[in-house]
């Protein structure tokens, strides 16, 4: 009750106040009438338009804004049924002044408004193959089927006119050339079946006269521009660069010396070895640089130089230290060189495409082998029944087995996808280990032309140069990631992922590598002419030596010396350190 009476109040004077200011106010307009108490019955109808409130929206009309919807021509679908009008209004907006009449037009492709039309099937068939087999067919442009104006290819269309090939038509002329039949298939050396050649087929053509001397000029061009197949290897010299090749006894030079103080004849290697730290002679000889070094077998007193200027030079490792030997015989430069088991021959492989047999006493060249392909690494046979036997990777892919006595191929091993760039015997010489440009490593059983073993990695990298241990059980491979890989030789040929060694750069380069006679230690040159020296045990990068100017492409630890190791490089120069 009293809430409606303070109502009542607030509504009074309400109505008081606006009675004296506003007047003249209808009483329709008056914003507070519903909060007035109401008066008697007899003045209803006045309450009522008091209390009346228009409550819509102020709405724009249809017919103001306008009724038609933009419908955009490039619709494929509608969900409402669209008036005639609407389908067909201009477009919604501006027209762009800068288009032509001829981009303005409606167009349903590149080049124009294009209206379907029917043609039969038949019909085109028909009149296509018409015009091929007459040469003239009914022109499909012309509208008006009482006119057929014909396309034609030929002047004279004879009785044929408007003819199709459906219809009837004169007989063409028979041009199929007649067959041989010969279809008795009883009769075994005659039968031809539907091989038969033609009536007047001639099988053998012969060129006319003009004809022929045109060939004769083509071939007497070529036979000029070819170059000689007939290669013939160079000339066999040796030079003796000592006086006294035999001594007083009647030894040669490859007589191991015993009058120093290293017994160069023992089997055991030294027991502890030591890092070698300054350079104490340098062998000279070489105009260009130097690809390898080989050490004499067991003893290693003699020195095997192979060199880029084609020569193979021999030379002492102990006492005066002297060039004993050049052997010229090659044409390009010699790639690599092996010695036979007693050291009395040896192999040398060079860039002319032969491999020849050398006697390292005489220097006369006992024998040369080519397959016209050039071989890029050689070795002996090790076993001493089968001294007579090399193999040699060459650079088509493939490893060659030559027997020197019939010199002739006995065995191809094919299996490389790149040029085979080393060749190590392992497991008792009864197994060899490959490696190619292909990246991969592949071990195979002698004389059996399958790899039994392959190796090969997406992350591994070439492997250009490979050295055995002397003990046999560890087969080190310098890596082309500027690392050197160590791989068990005995049975499993694993890769040794605690014997890693880095930090040397020979990317690019065929750095020879090779290990220190107890095993301590690992040697290899690198591209920036640094002997660089690794402790086994830790893998730990022990110490650099500067040794050349150029590359320091090969590296041996003596077999015998605590601390000597010999270094040639492509500056020409082989150096011994201790």
């Amino acid at each position: 009750m009293a809430a409606i009476a303070a109502l009542q109040s607030y509504g009074s004077s309400d109505s008081e106040n606006a009675s004296d200011d506003d007047t003249n106010e209808t009483p329709s307009a008056d914003a507070t009438a519903h909060l007035r108490p109401l008066e008697s019955a007899s003045n209803v109808q006045d309450i009522q338009k008091r209390l009346q409130i228009n409550a819509a929206p102020v709405v724009e009309t249809k017919e103001s804004v306008g009724s038609l919807r933009p419908l955009d021509p490039s619709t494929k679908q509608v969900s409402y049924n669209p008036q005639y009008d609407e389908i067909f209004t201009p477009e919604v907006g501006p027209s762009n002044p800068f288009k032509t009449q001829q981009q303005t037009a409606q167009k349903n492709m590149l080049a124009g408004y294009v209206e379907p039309a029917h043609f039969n099937a038949f019909q085109f068939e028909n009149q296509r193959r018409t015009f091929t087999s007459y040469g003239f067919a009914v022109d499909p442009s012309v509208t008006d089927t009482g006119a057929s104006k014909v396309v034609t290819s030929v002047e004279l269309l004879g009785d044929n006119k408007d003819k199709t090939v459906f219809e009837k038509t004169k007989d063409r002329p028979k041009d199929k050339r007649k067959r041989v039949r010969k279809l008795d298939p009883s009769d075994i050396d005659g039968y031809e079946g539907p091989w038969g050649k033609y009536v007047d087929e001639q099988t053998v053509s012969k060129p006319s006269e003009e004809q022929q001397v045109e060939l004769d000029e083509i071939l007497a061009k070529r036979s000029k521009n070819k170059k000689k197949v007939e290669e013939k290897s160079a000339e066999e010299k040796t030079t003796l660069h000592i006086k006294d090749a035999y001594d007083y006894q009647g030894r040669s030079y490859l007589h191991v010396p015993q009058d120093i103080d290293v017994d160069l004849r023992s089997q055991e290697p030294p027991e502890k070895c030591y890092l070698p730290k300054k350079h104490i002679h340098s062998w000279t000889g070489h105009t260009k640089g130097v690809a390898g070094i080989r050490l004499f077998p067991k003893s290693g007193h003699l020195l095997l130089s192979c060199g880029m200027d084609s020569k193979i030079k021999l030379w002492e490792v102990y006492n005066q230290r002297r060039l004993i030997r050049t052997f010229n015989g090659h044409k390009q430069a010699v790639r690599d060189a092996s010695f036979s088991n007693d050291g009395d021959k040896f192999l040398s492989a060079a860039y002319d495409r032969y491999i020849k047999l050398w006697d390292t006493e005489t220097g006369e060249c006992i024998s040369r082998f080519t397959n016209r392909k050039v071989p890029y690494c050689v070795k002996f046979q090790p076993d001493e029944d089968k001294q007579h036997i090399f193999v040699a990777g060459m650079a088509d892919k493939k490893i060659v087995q030559w027997d020197m006595r019939a010199n002739e191929i006995v065995q191809e091993y094919d299996r490389h996808l790149g040029a085979v760039n080393t060749i190590q015997f392992v497991d008792n010489n009864r197994r060899f280990v490959t490696t190619s440009d292909d990246k991969s490593l592949r071990v195979w059983e002698w004389d059996i032309p399958v790899d039994f073993k392959y190796i090969a990695d997406p992350s591994m990298h070439s492997m250009p140069s490979t050295t055995l241990s002397l003990n046999g059980k560890w087969l080190g491979c310098q890596s082309m990631d500027n690392q050197i890989l160590i791989y068990g030789a005995m049975n499993r040929f694993r890769l040794n992922k605690k014997k890693i060694f880095k930090g040397h750069m020979v990317a690019g380069y065929a750095c020879q590598m090779d290990f220190s006679p107890d095993m301590s230690y690992v040697v290899s040159g690198d591209a920036d002419g640094k002997l660089n020296i690794w402790d086994w045990k830790t893998t730990k990068l022990y110490s650099k030596l500067k040794a050349h100017d150029g590359v320091c492409i090969g590296c041996v630890w003596h077999p015998h010396e605590t601390s000597k190791v010999i270094t040639c490089g492509w500056d020409g120069q082989i150096k011994l350190w201790d």
